[in-house]
């Protein structure tokens, strides 16, 4: 398990006012009925479901009145990734019901999932997600209603034991899906290309399931506010959507609840009551300025953009109080100090610096919508001297490549953040996000949160045609994977990868992938 910067001295300031705020913006969840659209089950049950050629498929109709004995296993496709509660009709056919009946529940993001055995999961997050339930039933018929929420397309049935003298008796099984958007309020993408058609969808779906009290970074794991997610769901939520309401919420959140000098926590967690997590990264909170400039542009709120400047000017503040004699951040990344992505071995200093900048950038925009001109002439000097300092401590002139800590690694990452930080003119920066391409550093990207920044990156640089070839290419190869929601990791060149030890943990419907409708929508639909 990697470091985490958590504070042994965590102390939590709440503001009562920004909380209140965040409490009124509650949304009520839209529910919808849905149930199976197949029963899927294997011919073989040796082999496993990811080989198509196993997988027997019936009607659903079929599934009322399905009678299912000892060791039987059936398969429930819903057709579409669901977040929600699902409630079982159960009976008993032949003589009366003179045992429990003892039932496995699994639920599935993919149909592969099924495949793998949640006894041998040793990854380092706690198993308690596996999304399986052991339940038994005293007596027969019996409306069973499963208190947790689910987030699935598939749901295995499987009779553990019943007693010679009784089946078990399907009578229906249905879905009560949770959100707190429709995708039916959202048009369909107005360009003629079936597979970005199919990005768009499958992106405003992941948006749309972890769109539920909050912002939540995935229904599956966490279920909570990050606030790095938070950004990226924001601006797609902006382009579809346009429910600016949970945007505000999640913005009076976090900055309703800081510790330690003003700190903004990585994430939130809203149940018995919002609470932040003891845990800091410095990227994330640097970038609650970015959101909140993304929420005032779209709103023009300016009683939000008040409130809350204080708190993104902080987290600037903070996060220039940790630059060295040089003007450059120290290298914490042994302790997981500042995110950047999930890349084996990434070192991360110089990204730090670069993203430290970025802020800035975004600080001097919200200076000047306040007026605040002391602060705007402070942070211009201070973003060129640290533009200048980036260059000197971490440009390679001979590489032609900015490098990363003692070892001077070369990463994707470091390049894409330099030039989100405009630290070199736009022809420069375009000169480098193609060098990089062409030398195509070992540390790789891996998370759809980092080809975000990439696709920001080469739109940025005026490589849009470049940048869309990309999101066909990542998100669309996901979606021949057969995904219904983005996924958390997807690495192209290890499909298996996993941050934490097993892919059987890994969330196939995560918030930060969701983006490719913001850049479709905003970037390159022909607009009415």
């Amino acid at each position: 398990m990697p470091a985490v910067c958590i504070l042994d001295d965590f102390e939590v300031h709440k503001n009562e006012e920004f909380l209140k705020i965040a409490e009124e913006l509650k949304p009520e969840l839209i529910t919808t009925q849905v149930k199976p659209v197949r029963l899927l089950y294997k011919e073989n049950p040796g082999e496993g479901f990811s080989d198509k050629k196993n997988v027997k498929e019936e009607e659903p109709s079929l599934l009322s009145g399905k009678v299912l004995k000892k060791d039987d296993r059936v398969v429930l496709d819903f057709g579409d990734h669901q977040v929600g509660y699902v409630t079982l009709d159960l009976a008993s056919t032949g003589s009366h019901q003179d045992a429990p009946l003892y039932l496995y529940l699994r639920f599935a993001e993919r149909i592969e999932e099924l495949d793998s055995d949640p006894a041998e999961y040793n990854g380092w997050i706690s198993k308690s997600w596996l999304q399986q339930e052991h339940i038994h039933v005293d007596v027969l018929p019996a409306r069973l209603e499963l208190p947790r929420r689910y987030a699935f397309r598939y749901m295995e049935i499987n009779v553990i034991d019943v007693s010679m003298k009784f089946s078990l008796v399907i009578n229906d099984v249905t879905l009560k899906a949770v959100s707190a958007v429709s995708q039916d309020d959202v048009e369909p993408l107005a360009m003629d290309d079936p597979l970005l058609q199919r990005i768009d969808r499958v992106a405003t779906r992941t948006l749309q399931n972890c769109m539920q009290d909050v912002f939540e970074d995935g229904p599956k794991r966490d279920r909570r506010l990050w606030l790095g997610d938070l950004r990226l769901q924001a601006r797609a939520n902006y382009q579809t959507f346009k429910n600016y309401d949970m945007a505000k919420r999640c913005l009076y959140l976090f900055a309703g609840m800081t510790f330690n000098e003003g700190k903004l926590a990585a994430c939130l967690f809203l149940d018995p009551e919002p609470e932040p997590d003891d845990t800091y990264l410095f990227d994330y909170a640097l970038l609650f300025g970015s959101a909140l400039l993304d929420y005032y542009e779209e709103t023009k709120d300016e009683k939000t953009l008040k409130d809350l400047y204080p708190v993104a000017m902080r987290q600037i503040e903070i996060g220039l109080d940790y630059l060295t004699e040089d003007n450059i951040v120290p290298d914490h990344s042994d302790e997981f100090w500042c995110f950047v992505d999930w890349g084996d071995g990434l070192n991360s200093q110089a990204a730090s610096l670069a993203i430290l900048i970025y802020s800035i950038r975004y600080g001097i925009r919200l200076a000047k919508y306040m007026g605040d001109t002391d602060r705007i002439d402070l942070l211009q000097k201070k973003e060129e001297e640290l533009k200048k300092s980036a260059v000197e401590h971490f440009w390679d002139e001979e590489q032609q490549m900015f490098v990363s800590g003692e070892e001077r690694q070369i990463s994707w990452a470091t390049q894409i953040w330099m030039i989100l930080a405009r630290v070199f003119p736009k022809e420069k920066n375009r000169e480098l996000i193609l060098r990089t391409i062409e030398v195509n550093p070992r540390i790789r990207m891996v998370t759809p949160y980092m080809y975000h920044h990439y696709i920001d990156a080469l739109i940025r640089s005026d490589e849009k045609e470049r940048a869309l070839n990309e999101m066909k290419r990542y998100w669309g190869e996901m979606v021949h994977d057969g995904a219904d929601t983005f996924w958390e990791v997807y690495n192209p060149y290890n499909k298996y990868e996993s941050p934490y030890g097993s892919v059987m943990i890994n969330s196939y419907c995560h918030a930060w992938s969701c983006t490719p409708t913001y850049f479709l929508r905003k970037f390159y639909e022909e607009k009415k």
